[in-house]
């Protein structure tokens, strides 16, 4: 039976091969029909242009747009090599490691789901043939964005053994491109916290939140070296400038900000923002702690993200690319358990992050965002909803867990 089993899993891995392979063209194919400008992508090269002759980092605009710089300083270090490159050469290329990078995630997320069945390549591929349609993905490639980069970073932290050695340094990394994926960190904290109070194996989460920690602080201080200005500049004042990333109502920003800010007609939520960031992050770290600490790690992860990507002050819609491993949680849910419940909750959650559905409203200059009615309301708060829906999913499964120590 074994024997068997491993001849009609070779012979899947070709056939999913070339039906991952057409996804990914006719992929490229639309992109290039849609003349994507990948504009993104030419601000971190600015950015890295900017590292290599000493500009003011923070004072630069970039592309027709005008946007801003507004990563850490560690980032412009990293998008030095992009200079070496002429942008014709580059957009092509960025593409393709976009596309690596997919497959990557999506192998990393079926690990963490942690069914062997699950986890093979000829999944993989189909898989990412059809997550590469989500618009958090389209639209991550559409602007050349690095979004899958900090995923993957993240989710090959979170799927070495215990104790690994260099567990965390993936996390670690990715706070010092850019500030979000810090809450992986704090959350590995909290695991390891509350195990150690049930006098379980807490020393693995531990030992992960500290490497992540000290990989930052190593990669923050190595930029304030190469850049003290532009360092300081950053910690000092840049990094409490939200409004710089971009307006708060904008239908992209699907964040707890960016759904007040429509909701109250107003460009700025203030304080109520950050009470309300504050309630979700509460509430959805301990959701995503109680399930680690249950041994539910996809599902502490996933919930870790949802709450990242929520109290964020702009999650824009590519940033949703951690829909990506909350769909296959989902999926797995369904095929293990069955139940048209459970099926119809993953293909609702899938429907919503293929769906568009944010891009339908109004979201022309002129800021009619401002001025939505409740179903327009609704449309552009669609993946805040999936995630709030996807965090309760998750409270109200872990009443049914029996209690456990999480063995990181």
């Amino acid at each position: 039976m074994t024997v068997l089993a491993l001849t009609v899993a070779r012979r899947q891995v070709p056939i999913a091969a070339v039906g991952c392979l057409l996804s990914f063209v006719l992929f490229w194919a639309a992109q290039r029909a849609a003349h994507v400008s990948m504009i993104d992508l030419m601000v971190y090269r600015t950015e890295g242009l900017a590292a290599r002759s000493g500009v003011d980092l923070y004072a630069l605009r970039a592309t027709e747009a005008d946007l801003p710089m507004t990563y850490p300083p560690f980032a412009a270090l990293l998008f030095t090599p992009l200079t070496l490159l002429d942008p014709v050469d580059l957009r092509p290329l960025a593409t393709l490691g976009n596309l690596l990078l997919l497959f990557a995630f999506v192998r990393l997320s079926l690990r963490l789901v942690g069914e062997q069945r699950h986890a093979g390549v000829a999944t993989a591929l189909w898989a990412s043939a059809l997550a590469v349609w989500t618009e958090p993905v389209w639209t991550t490639l559409r602007y050349g964005q690095i979004n899958l980069l900090l995923a993957v970073l993240v989710m090959w932290d979170l799927t070495r053994r215990p104790g690994h050695r260099w567990a965390g340094a993936g996390i670690g990394l990715a706070a010092a491109i850019k500030l979000t994926p810090a809450l992986f960190a704090v959350f590995l904290l909290l695991v390891g916290v509350v195990v150690a109070a049930r006098r379980g194996a807490w020393r693995p989460p531990v030992r992960h939140a500290c490497v992540a920690a000290a990989t930052f602080l190593g990669a923050t201080l190595l930029a304030a070296l190469a850049l003290p200005e532009d360092s300081r500049n950053f910690w000092t004042r840049v990094v409490f400038a939200a409004g710089r990333v971009g307006r708060a109502e904008n239908t992209a920003n699907q964040s707890v900000r960016g759904v007040l800010a429509r909701l109250l007609h107003t460009t700025d939520p203030g304080a109520l923002w950050a009470v309300a960031a504050a309630l979700v992050c509460v509430a959805g770290t301990a959701v995503a702690v109680a399930a680690a600490v249950r041994g539910e790690r996809a599902w502490g992860a996933a919930a870790c993200a949802a709450t990242a990507l929520l109290v964020s002050p702009v999650s824009w819609s590519h940033h949703w690319v951690w829909c990506v491993p909350m769909v296959l949680l989902l999926w797995s849910r369904a095929t293990r358990r069955g139940g048209a419940g459970r099926w119809a909750t993953a293909g609702g959650f899938a429907l919503a992050f293929c769906s568009y559905a944010l891009w339908w409203v109004p979201h022309t200059p002129g800021r009619p965002e401002l001025a939505q009615n409740f179903g327009q309301m609704t449309l552009s708060a669609i993946y805040p909803l999936a995630a709030a829906g996807f965090l309760a999913l998750t409270a109200a499964s872990l009443r049914r867990l029996p209690q456990a120590v999480a063995n990181e």
